[in-house]
């Protein structure tokens, strides 16, 4: 039977996983309009293009996560540069007093 040091080879074993495994966490503004035959149409402002539907909220949200990260991931394969999203957009409601017939 061969004898190695067993801690050896684990340190490698892991060490050599969490360089191939490490994933960096990006976050990106996302926009939900209620659409009017119903759900939500999503849209991204750091990718022009990329969007996609959900029949409630939760499906809209999950379809944005997946679409999101089918999108980086053709966009990498394609060697093309990825958005960094350094703010975010500030949305906000301003009241406006509007005229109308009587």
């Amino acid at each position: 039977m061969y004898e190695f040091d067993i801690s050896i080879y684990f340190h490698y074993y892991i060490n050599n996983m969490v360089k191939m495994s490490k994933k960096t966490i990006l976050e990106y503004p996302v926009i939900f309009n209620k659409a009017e035959e119903g759900g939500y149409n999503v849209s991204f402002p750091d990718f022009p293009g990329c969007v996609t539907f959900g029949k409630n909220f939760e499906e809209a949200e999950e379809n944005a996560k997946e679409i999101l990260e089918l999108w980086i991931k053709e966009l990498r394969a394609n060697k093309q540069r990825i958005p960094i999203s350094k703010s975010r957009p500030i949305i906000s409601e301003i009241p406006v007093a509007v005229f109308t017939k009587s």
